[in-house]
């Protein structure tokens, strides 16, 4: 249980960063998007050391181990990096476009829901390799030709996305892994718009490069290859991850 000291740390680490503080976020959470902020804006630049934690303690009115959370999640998105006896140094500057597309506080939410989808749909897509049916690849196929289409127009493609990741789930042919993800649906969503949106601000050749993983993922599916599939859709998921911080 929180002392009545840290709560008023808290309390004003929330002021001093409005963003959503809902119960589902932690002030770690609040922190990590502090500092990308920083970063981004070029307020702190790409090489540049960022201040010691003391410092970056005082100044954020944040407990040192909650620091140091934020600051291991930035180093795990490729953000930052730390070398031993010098301390934290900017290695990747995320667009603003990150900040620009991504709702206000859902940054952090975001990665972490890229780490459960490449856990869940991962094994998902290894079941479906050995379970899907003629049925189940063709409307695989049709969602696939639709974001075709979209690439074509210059139209965004979410729900086609989304429709191909449903159906891998649908046919893995066990129904907890279409529930986990359901109930991960607004998350998910949120994190297909940003990253669609960061592609469309690239060439065409980003989303065509986002649309071949796709391609790879149902040729797996179509030759039955779990392993194959397991490490496509992994590779696929951890890419997009990736690719927010890009910069």
């Amino acid at each position: 249980m929180a002392t009545a000291k840290q709560q008023v740390v808290d309390a004003k680490a929330i002021r001093m960063n409005p963003v959503n503080s809902g119960k589902d976020r932690t002030l770690s959470d609040q922190v990590y998007e502090k500092i990308l902020a920083m970063i981004s804006s070029g307020e702190t630049p790409v090489g540049a050391k960022l201040p010691t934690e003391h410092a970056m303690s005082e100044m954020l009115e944040v407990s040192r181990p909650v620091l140091r959370q934020a600051l291991k999640q930035l180093r795990e998105d490729g953000v930052v990096v730390s070398r031993q006896g010098s301390g934290s140094f900017v290695q990747r500057r995320p667009e603003t476009a990150v900040l620009e597309f991504a709702p206000v506080g859902s940054i952090a939410d975001i990665q972490r829901t890229f780490e459960f989808r490449a856990a869940i749909e991962g094994e998902a897509a290894y079941l479906a390799a050995e379970r899907r049916t003629d049925r189940d690849l063709t409307k695989m196929r049709a969602q696939l030709k639709e974001l075709d289409r979209c690439i074509r127009a210059g139209e965004l493609g979410v729900d086609a996305d989304e429709a191909f990741h449903e159906l891998i789930c649908v046919a893995s042919g066990n129904q907890y892994f279409t529930a986990a993800r359901t109930s991960m649906k607004a998350n998910i969503l949120t994190g297909l718009n940003l990253t669609r949106n960061l592609s469309r601000t690239k060439s065409l050749e980003r989303m065509e490069l986002v649309q071949r993983e796709h391609y790879q993922i149902l040729d797996a599916l179509e030759r039955g290859d779990q392993d194959a599939a397991r490490v496509a859709m992994r590779f696929h998921v951890e890419s997009a991850r990736k690719r927010v911080f890009q910069g």
